[in-house]
């Protein structure tokens, strides 16, 4: 059979927003360019699309406006604070301190050049718990969400001036790298649609085909070991085609790959209404003032489980119960107030930059979202009291497993508390809720002090969560020109000629400049960030 040919400058593997990013840097210099993609045509991006468009900036008149006092120097404690990297993470430790120091600079003001605009509010997410997290709001959300962004860049993409140079491969399985006198010279795969075979060869090959968190048993095989065994049900909120595949054929040429345990999972993921592929999850927005109790219906903790302050914590609390999932306990009102979906799928007002409707949703609550997960959620379930819930919870999951009486313990002990008032609250969910509501952010997001059993916010709603599948913090490593390195022999490692990686594929820098948790908003962030500064070091020489 007949093997198609491509060649250009530089060959890029994946059209989610860090091969985009990259590709535009390259075209922005004149380079010919061949872009491969797995996907259709119609759904260049990834994952980047469906998500909120959160970013992690540190400096940006939205903080000034709102008397926020940042710096790099405080933003990097927090992020090794978070991080806790290892001795050995040299590289992540490295490429941490540059985007600290750049993303500014090299995201924020390239995107605002490009038109891309962002919410006034900066949200303030991964506080700490036992560790510090951001001291102050850092997650600053596009206007539009991640559907406006990749709708930018798509765009600016297919319409650059110099368009001509760019050859856009859709429906293209890369499942090797073509190497020659131990430099990569390029890639070969199969045209999905046809089984026809391809190579494609250039001076320089980058890897942007995501991390591995798309392929739940090959996420299985990577499981951090401290956690146990994997959770029998783990929901793919990742994009089907981050397999990996691009992974084991770099390291079979001899790249280093690390970290793939360190992965970046979410605790309330549900089964998406309409899925897309296999085990499709949505990432639920926990409500601050529901109860998370485990498979058993006990309250989980202590401390209790409250987003926003360490989501690696909340996934670790549910990997320790017996039966790795649990249930969040609310009622209308708080629904309505508190419970959102990450991402744009859901978030209709944003989405399509309507500030009426989303002020009203704001201050009405997203009544449709509720009611779509109530009459479509095959997760959630409704009663008018405590027994009856408990009930319905294990008619959903076909077992006994909920107590009706530690279910009844928990509300009970938690509404008694905001019965006696704020001057005798002696519990850290409410102290936490408390501190929340004094950020302008949150306080118009969170209820004040809402009982769970209460005869004006009926029904009684329980929401089933599962672990859910996201983002790989590890990946192939690289030096700060986006180089593949080999690994580290007799105190030295040399990178593969040829070989570059950005964006997840190279754990958004250096093999995983995260460690073991992320601050949010640092992976579109950090996606853009490598590919601009790769493809600079590329054309740099």
């Amino acid at each position: 059979m007949h093997t198609r040919s491509y060649q250009g400058d530089v060959v890029i593997v994946g059209a989610g927003i860090a091969g985009i990013v990259t590709a535009l840097e390259l075209l922005d210099r004149s380079r010919h360019v061949v872009l491969l993609d797995r996907d259709t045509a119609d759904h260049l991006g990834g994952l980047a699309p469906w998500s909120f468009g959160g970013l992690f900036f540190v400096g940006t008149p939205e903080q000034k406006r709102l008397g926020i006092r940042d710096t790099p120097d405080l933003a990097l404690r927090d992020w090794h604070a978070f991080a806790e990297f290892e001795p050995a993470d040299e590289w992540p430790r490295r490429w941490a301190d540059q985007y600290v120091h750049g993303c500014t600079e090299t995201v924020y003001r390239w995107l605002r050049d490009r038109g891309i605009t962002f919410f006034p509010v900066v949200h303030w997410v991964e506080r700490g718990l036992f560790v510090p997290g951001n001291s102050v709001p850092r997650f600053h959300m596009v206007w539009g969400t991640g559907r406006a962004l990749m709708d930018t860049l798509i765009g600016r993409l297919r319409h650059h001036p110099n368009a001509d140079r760019l050859h856009l491969c859709t429906g293209h399985r890369v499942t090797d790298l073509l190497v020659q006198n131990d430099a990569v010279i390029g890639v070969r795969g199969t045209v999905d649609a046809t089984g026809t075979a391809f190579e494609a060869q250039g001076e320089a090959t980058v890897i942007a085909s995501g991390g591995i968190c798309g392929h739940i048993e090959r996420l299985r095989q990577h499981w951090y070991p401290a956690w146990g065994t994997p959770p029998e049900t783990i929901l793919n909120g990742a994009h089907p085609y981050a397999d990996g595949t691009l992974h084991d054929a770099a390291e079979r040429h001899g790249a280093h790959v690390t970290h793939l345990d360190k992965q970046w999972l979410y605790a309330a993921g549900v089964h998406h209404p309409r899925p897309r592929h296999e085990g499709h999850g949505l990432s639920l927005v926990p409500p601050r003032s529901a109860l998370w109790v485990n498979y058993r219906g006990e309250r989980l903790g202590p401390p209790p489980l409250v987003t926003g302050f360490d989501t690696r914590y909340l996934v670790e609390q549910i990997c320790r119960q017996e039966k790795k999932y649990s249930w969040q306990i609310l009622n209308r009102t708080i629904a309505r107030k508190e419970l959102a979906v990450s991402g744009s799928e859901f978030n209709d007002a944003i989405r399509e930059k309507r500030w009426l409707g989303f002020l009203k949703t704001v201050l009405r609550g997203n009544e449709a979202l509720v009611q779509t997960l109530i009459d479509h959620g095959a997760d959630v379930v409704v009663a008018g009291s405590l027994p009856e819930l408990a009930e319905r919870m294990n008619a959903l999951t076909g077992t006994d497993d909920v107590d009706a009486a530690a279910l009844a313990e928990a509300v009970g002990r938690y509404d008694a508390q905001i019965e006696r008032g704020p001057a005798f609250f002696n519990d850290d969910q409410l102290r936490r809720i408390a501190h929340l509501r004094r950020y302008r952010g949150d306080r118009v997001r969170t209820c004040a002090f809402q009982k769970i059993v209460d005869p004006k916010a009926m029904p009684l709603i329980a929401i089933r969560a599962f672990i859910l599948s996201r983002k790989t913090l590890g990946g192939l490593q690289t030096d700060l020109g986006g180089r593949v390195l080999r690994p580290p022999r007799n105190g030295r490692q040399d990178a593969i000629a040829g070989l570059f990686a950005v964006g997840e594929a190279a754990g958004f820098g250096g093999g995983g400049l995260h460690g073991r948790r992320a601050l949010e908003g640092t992976f579109l962030g950090a996606c853009i960030f490598t590919a601009r500064r790769t493809a600079q070091a590329f054309l740099q020489g």
